[in-house]
């Protein structure tokens, strides 16, 4: 019997194979870990890899071992302080490596096991179960890719796509064909040489001829070939177009007078987040940044997170730039447009029934998925409202959620792109 051992080594020496199973055994730990890490790590550390501490009480395993055995009988009397459903106190003292506030001269324990995960094992468990909503995949006009499919069978091809199966049956098939009548006949001339055996065993000459004959009807079944080029079958591979999920994602940020600097880091949080889960997942999506104030202004990605640029707040400008990138660049019919808003909610009381209409007749119709984060501690103001009427509207393509402080941060964004049901 082969025995087949996987020696490939990761980081430290340490099996690959091995170090998988024990991230999958520990994964509710480790997603934990990762959870709190996002809320208190800075902007500029936000991706990197994580150390991980698991009590030593969870790291046991179960294990067999062998019983007593054997028949006994045993005698339990009863007690004066105990009575069935009571329940025993924790002895006073300290355990070793268990914590406690008092010291002991008895008792075991063990600390901590803490391990290191790598960047992408911690990327992997932060994003794991994401996706962009309602994604679609279209065929896009020069860019399509082709995969291979299955098409049937086919009398040529490549000698490495036989198909054993049907070569054998066509081999079959023809072989019955051809020695058919030759086959009956020879089934005909073997009874009746043995009838004439029995009957008339004195004519020889009758049976030399049957004789004969049979040995030139065995002859020409044998010279049939069992298998012939005429029945070699090949699986017919040909190339079907790949729709590809290209999408883009607009990120929406205010920075007016109204954000502080705060207010600005958390939103700045969310969407690197949001970049870092687009570039690991998907191949084909583009960013488009846009900053918004009083006017909006498509930027860089540098201008976009470090630019002091502020003053007033009107978000419609947002939207109107947005619509005027997307009739520009972007087709509904050929791209997954979605959208990532982030604001605090403050906007000139006039602009949000203009926000509301333009996403209810403009905007929305052609959207994947919108997104809105309110990022404030105090009570919604007018925008919140108007937004939640689209919301009503567009139930399945618009979400919005509030962020007060930086631990919102993650689990708002993993209920935004939750991956859903396909129904």
């Amino acid at each position: 019997m082969s025995h087949v051992i996987d020696r490939r080594l990761n980081g430290k020496n340490k099996s690959t194979v091995n170090r998988q199973r024990f991230l999958r055994r520990y994964k509710t730990h480790i997603k934990k870990a990762v959870e709190e890490a996002v809320g208190r790590r800075s902007i500029t550390d936000i991706a990197g890899g994580e150390q991980i501490s698991i009590p030593g009480r969870d790291i046991d395993e179960p294990i067999f071992h062998h019983g007593q055995g054997g028949r006994k009988t045993g005698v339990h009397p009863g007690n004066r302080e105990f009575s069935t459903g009571d329940r025993i106190p924790r002895p006073d003292g300290g355990g070793g490596g268990q914590g406690g506030s008092q010291a002991g001269d008895s008792g075991e324990g063990m600390d901590e096991f803490v391990f290191q995960i790598t960047q992408d094992e911690f990327l992997d468990f932060m994003f794991e179960d994401l996706a962009l909503p309602n994604l679609v995949k279209r065929h896009l006009t020069g860019t399509d890719t082709f995969k291979p499919v299955r098409a049937g069978i086919s009398q040529q091809g490549n000698p490495s796509r036989i198909n054993i199966v049907r070569s054998m049956r066509a081999s079959h098939a023809r072989r019955i064909a051809l020695s058919g009548s030759s086959r009956r006949r020879l089934r005909e001339a073997t009874q009746e040489l043995e009838l004439l055996r029995q009957q008339q065993p004195d004519n020889l000459t009758d049976q030399k001829a049957l004789q004969e004959e049979i040995e030139a009807l065995q002859q020409r079944i044998d010279r049939i070939p069992f298998l012939d080029t005429f029945d070699l079958r090949y699986n017919l591979i040909t190339k079907q177009p790949n729709p590809s999920s290209k999408a883009v994602m607009f990120c929406l940020m205010d920075v007016s007078g109204s954000m502080t600097q705060a207010t600005k880091d958390l939103a700045k949080r969310f969407y690197i987040l949001l970049y870092l889960f687009l570039r690991r997942n998907y191949e084909r999506i583009e960013v488009v940044f846009i900053r918004h104030h009083t006017s909006a202004k498509e930027v860089d990605e540098e201008e976009f997170f470090y630019s002091r640029e502020t003053g007033g707040t009107i978000v419609s400008s947002a939207l109107r730039l947005m619509q005027q990138i997307v009739d520009e660049r972007y087709a509904p019919g050929e791209w997954n447009i979605y959208c990532a808003q982030a604001s605090d909610g403050d906007n000139w009381n006039d602009d949000s029934p203009i926000c509301r209409e333009l996403l209810l007749k403009q905007i929305m119709p052609a959207m994947q998925y919108y997104c809105y984060v309110e990022i404030t501690p105090r009570e919604h103001q007018a925008l919140w409202y108007e937004y939640q009427q689209v919301a009503e509207s567009f139930s399945d393509s618009f979400a919005q959620q509030q962020i007060v402080g930086a631990g919102d941060i993650y689990p708002v964004f993993r209920k935004l792109f939750q991956k859903r049901m396909v129904t």
